[in-house]
Order: structure tokens, then C-alpha cells, then sequence
């Protein structure tokens, strides 16, 4: 009988939460606020994206969002990971963008979300897919119709993973955004109609709007559809801005506030002031303003994802793989001082009798002495199939996106001179006779060495490196990796080139051998297995390495750099075994390592200088 009464109090409640997900709301836009239901609601939203948070650790993340006090998500969706290769789509595993909404819905949460392709986020070109630039012609963010068409297809992919979850169809997105900051490179509104268009014809049948700086706004709205607004957080001048743009009324929305920022290498860990950032929050919500925390937690940049920024006053700049941001939430999840004190001036503004979730625990901390590296093997001695040009051939051209290519010929005659790359994308290091002769840096605007006394039929490596293509600014539509347009010495270009590709898009297989003897500055892999008795989230220790990336039990953790300012990668707990793991570091830079440590805490704030 107890057993029979328990099954019926199952399924009242299974059928009461099969109501509740099913429940049917509107959302709408009112004169001055948001209307959910026909009364005023306003969103207190932080983003964060699947990507950079590993799947597992979704629903943690969203429950700790909550009992910050926000009551929605924002999120972009990247492009290149949903169709890396054209015509083949990947909404599966960490990409699986309709269950983070899913999971969102589930823990009481709502979704604004951004999947216009062009994303910046700090995030490779964008966030567009990088073969879109294997046509030279192709014009990115236009009215080119090759990019349109790849465009639309992409979109009407998004349309069948995400029309379901619209507030419109009883689910949980409650706005949808046509362009992204669209004001800062172009001004065509036909092209931002387009945009309104394909979106309508995917299924976005919801509310639409636009976000774009203050003085970017004139340029990147679209006439009868939101304007929101990043980085301006004076309620007045929101307001004001707002109403200029949308006939004199609300709803007023910061799409993107700051209560932090990104890192670049080289320069310090990016920090905010907590107690002027809270202070800030205070008087936004005391106004009935709705915001959006850009982030509210950053996550990491996995494999080859980082973006970089460039102008025509600054260098280029490519950006590290934590994204921890100072965001309230840091990179592995955990609650900052931050974090509570958003979380104070937040819940002055919940409902009465409404109470926040208790917040979780961090999660277990780690650390791991003397993991032992076994074998090596160096990229010149495990060297695939090269394609054969009289000039070189940018990673484009060779059906390439990221990782590394190695460019060889043969200087026939003694030589002595300067060696010059035209256009190099991004950074080199260069070798003669397989002994490192150079270091080029795009950062630097370096982009020629001297060659002396270099005796005939020498041999002419050089390894290139994607170090991140350009995400935001007038140089989005020039971003073409390698070898761009040419080498010289002493004026005469260079031909007879063989190209070694190096995309490292899984665990690196080479020959190893077992490491006896430190070996020669030359780009070297290196690989050992360890065990655990426990699992716990930990952070790997670069700081006695060079310059690379690590694969860790099948994963790529990102890049690593000694300059900094982060020195550590950020291993979550559930992508570590209890027993056998396994692990291969590339270094291109330095040589002769035979050990590794993890900590139970990061290093994302020691600058070296070179």
C-alpha cells in the first residue's frame, strides 16, 4: 500500500512538473519596462556560454547564477562550433545549445539569446567559421551573396535546434539578437533587414533587438526593434539613448555591463573596482533598469578559440585561454567576494517574501606533484605528407584552420641577408639546418631576421602559428592565417616551398621516444601518464614551459605562454580519471622537460617579460 501510494505521489508530482515546463507565458515590450504576463518584469541577467564551461558543470553554473538573484541568462551561440567543416552541423556534447536552454528552463531561468554569427566575444574571428575565408572574394558581415547564402543555411540550423524554446512556443528564450555591436563596423540598415529577415524565416518569431555602444547606436540599430546598449551605465543616459533610437520609449536594456574584462597576453590580469561595480548595480536596478553582466562567468577558451583584437592605433593582440574576466563566478565556477556582494544589492530588489537559493560549496581543489613526462618527439622528426607550391600557401588555401604549419625550402646558393615575411599571420619561429635561428612575433610587427654565413642547400624551416584571428574591428574581413603573401632574402622571394600541416584537431600520435637527454630548441611533444586516487578540479602548472597547448585524457585544455599573464590551465574534475591519465604538452619554445605540477589554485596574474 505504501509502495502504491509513493508511485501515485510520483506521478502527481512528474505530471505537475510536465505542467510547469509546459506553461505558456508572453513576453512583451512595454513603454518603459519588459512585460511578462502583461506586468512589468525586469531582467537581471548574466552571461555565460556553453562553450567555455564544460557541459558537465552546466547546471551548476546556472543554479549558482540564480542564487546570485539573476533570473536569466544571457548567452551568444559561436558559428565555428556549430558548423567547423561547411554543410556538417554539431549541436552535440559541449555544443548541445538547446540543452543549455533546456537545463536553464529546468532550474526556473530565463534565456536571452545572441546568435547573431557575429558574435566578438573575445572568441576566434568572431565566432565565424574560419573556411569562409577560403574564398578571397567572400566578404564577411555584408550583402556579399556567397556569405548570405552560407549565412542563411547556418541560421536555418539554429532555427530547428531553438524555435521550440522560444517564449513563443512555451519555452524559455525570451528575446532573440539580430546583430551584435553592428554600429562599431558598419552602417547599412539593408543589411541589418537581412538579418531581421533570415532570422524570421528560421522561426524567430519573438522579440528582436539590437545592442551596440552609445555612440556605435546610430549605426547598429534597426528601426522599429530594441536598441540596447553596452557599456553605459548611467540610468539617465540609458534612458535617454534608448528613447532617441526607439520613438520615445522603453524598454531600457544594457546588453553588456562590466563588471570586468579580459586578459591579453603579456599584459596584466584585467580587474575591476567590486565595491564600484556593486554601487554601479545598485542604482541600475533602483532605476528599473534591466541588465545583462558581461560575465557573469567567463569560462575558458578550449583547443584554438581565442580571439584577438587589432586597430589601427594598437597591434595586434591576441587573448589568453582563461576567461575567468573577473567575472563573479570565476574561471572554475567559484563564487568571488564579488560574487556576494552583487548578490547583496540584488536581493534589495527580489520580491517580498522571496528568498535566494543557499549557495553552493566550490567545487574540490586538487593538487597534483611530479606528473612524469616519458616521451618526447619532435614535430621535425614526425613530419606528414607536405603539399608541394612555388610560393606558400596560407592555412586557408590549404584547407587549414588553426594549429600550426610548417614552411620549408632550400636556400641553394651561400647566403647572408635579411629574411622578410610579407604578411605574417601570426607568430614564427624559424630554423636553418634544424637549429632556431628566430622568433617572430605579429604582436611585435616583427617580421624579418638576418640570415649570416649560411652555406648552400641549407634547409629553411618555418614553423607558423594561428595565434588567434582578429574578433573585432575594421580587420574582422582580413584574417587569413600563415604565410599570406611572400618570403625574401635580401629582396629576391623565395620559392620551392613545402608545407607540413599541423592542425592538432585531436591527441597528437607521433613516433615518441623515451626522453634521455634534453635535446635541441626545436618544437617538441612531450607525453606522460600518471594516477589518481581522487578527482578534484586543478590547474596545471606552464610556468616553466615556453609556448604551446596541452591535451589532457583526450581534451585540449588551450594555449599556454610564459609571458602571462596566465601560467596556469584550468583542469575541471570531471575531465580527469580516478586511475590512468594521460597527457601531452607541445612546447615550441623551450626544451628538455621531464615534469609537471598542478596546483589547487590558478596563476593568472605573472607577467614575464621576454
Amino acid at each position: 500500500m505504501k509502495k502504491k501510494i509513493l508511485l501515485l505521489a510520483l506521478a502527481s508530482l512528474a505530471s505537475f512538473n510536465l505542467y510547469a515546463q509546459k506553461a505558456k507565458h508572453t513576453f512583451a515590450l512595454g513603454d518603459s519596462t519588459f512585460l511578462m504576463d502583461g506586468k512589468p518584469f525586469q531582467i537581471i541577467s548574466g552571461e555565460m556560454h556553453c562553450y567555455r564551461i564544460p557541459e558537465d558543470y552546466w547546471r551548476d553554473r546556472i543554479r549558482k547564477a540564480k542564487a546570485m538573484g539573476l533570473n536569466t541568462i544571457g548567452t551568444y551561440i559561436f558559428w565555428n562550433m556549430h558548423e567547423p567543416v561547411p554543410g556538417k552541423f554539431d549541436f552535440y556534447g559541449n555544443n548541445d545549445i538547446a540543452k543549455f536552454v533546456r537545463i536553464a528552463k529546468e532550474e526556473g531561468m530565463w534565456v536571452v539569446m545572441r546568435p547573431s554569427p557575429y558574435a566578438c566575444a573575445e572568441w576566434e574571428f568572431g565566432g565565424y567559421p574560419w573556411w569562409l575565408l577560403k574564398d578571397k572574394t567572400l566578404k564577411v558581415r555584408s550583402k556579399d551573396p556567397k556569405f548570405l547564402k552560407a549565412y542563411r543555411e547556418y541560421v536555418m540550423q539554429l532555427g530547428k535546434q531553438l524555435k521550440p524554446l522560444l517564449v513563443t512556443h512555451g519555452g524559455n528564450i525570451l528575446m532573440v539578437q539580430l546583430e551584435n555591436e553592428y554600429g562599431s563596423y558598419g552602417k547599412d540598415k539593408q543589411y541589418l533587414d537581412i538579418n531581421r529577415k533570415i532570422f524570421r524565416e528560421a522561426g524567430f518569431d519573438g522579440t528582436l533587438f539590437t545592442c551596440d555602444g552609445p555612440a556605435q547606436m546610430p549605426n547598429g540599430y534597426l528601426p522599429g526593434y530594441l536598441p540596447a546598449v553596452n557599456g553605459l551605465d548611467n540610468p539617465k543616459e540609458v534612458k535617454t539613448l534608448i528613447k532617441k533610437y526607439h520613438n520615445g520609449k522603453g524598454p531600457y536594456y544594457i546588453a553588456e555591463w562590466y563588471p570586468g574584462w579580459f586578459d591579453s597576453w603579456g599584459r596584466g590580469h584585467s580587474t575591476s573596482n567590486m565595491k564600484e561595480d556593486a554601487a554601479k548595480l545598485d542604482t541600475i536596478l533602483a532605476a528599473g533598469v534591466s541588465i545583462n553582466l558581461y560575465m557573469f562567468h567567463g569560462g575558458t577558451d578550449r583547443g584554438f578559440m581565442n580571439g584577438a583584437n587589432m586597430s589601427k592605433n594598437d597591434p595586434y593582440s591576441p587573448q589568453t585561454s582563461s576567461y575567468d574576466y573577473d567575472a563573479p563566478l570565476n574561471e572554475a565556477g567559484d563564487p568571488t567576494e564579488k560574487y556576494f556582494k552583487f548578490r547583496s544589492v540584488i536581493e534589495k530588489y527580489m520580491s517580498r517574501g522571496t528568498i535566494l537559493p543557499n549557495v553552493s560549496a566550490e567545487n574540490k581543489k586538487i593538487a597534483i606533484k611530479n606528473i612524469q613526462l616519458t616521451d618526447k618527439a619532435t614535430l621535425f622528426a614526425n613530419l606528414p605528407k607536405p603539399t608541394t607550391s612555388d610560393k606558400p600557401l596560407c592555412f586557408e588555401d590549404l584547407d587549414q584552420g588553426y594549429g600550426f604549419v610548417l614552411y620549408r625550402t632550400t636556400i641553394q646558393k651561400p647566403a647572408s641577408g635579411k629574411v622578410v615575411i610579407t604578411n605574417l599571420r601570426d607568430y614564427a619561429t624559424v630554423y636553418v639546418n634544424g637549429s632556431r635561428v628566430a622568433t617572430l612575433d605579429r604582436h611585435k610587427r616583427q617580421d624579418s631576421f638576418k640570415l649570416e654565413n649560411v652555406p648552400a642547400n641549407s634547409t629553411l624551416d618555418i614553423l607558423v602559428e594561428n595565434n588567434g584571428r582578429i574578433n573585432y574591428g575594421p580587420y574582422l574581413a582580413d584574417n587569413r592565417q600563415g604565410i599570406t603573401e611572400k618570403v625574401t632574402l635580401d629582396g629576391a622571394e623565395l620559392k620551392g616551398w613545402k608545407m607540413y600541416q599541423f592542425p592538432f584537431v585531436q591527441t597528437p600520435a607521433p613516433k615518441y621516444q623515451p626522453i634521455s637527454t634534453p635535446g635541441s630548441l626545436s618544437p617538441t611533444l612531450y607525453h606522460g601518464t600518471f594516477d589518481l586516487t581522487e578527482t578534484g578540479d586543478t590547474f596545471l602548472d606552464l610556468s616553466e614551459f615556453g609556448k604551446g597547448f596541452v591535451y589532457l585524457n583526450g581534451h585540449n585544455l588551450g594555449k599556454y605562454w610564459f609571458i602571462g599573464p596566465q601560467q596556469t590551465l584550468y583542469v575541471p574534475a570531471s575531465w580527469l580519471n580516478v586511475g590512468k591519465n594521460d597527457i601531452v604538452i607541445f612546447d615550441e619554445l623551450k626544451s628538455g622537460h621531464t615534469s609537471i605540477n598542478a596546483l589547487d589554485k590558478p596563476i593568472l596574474n605573472k607577467v614575464v617579460k621576454e
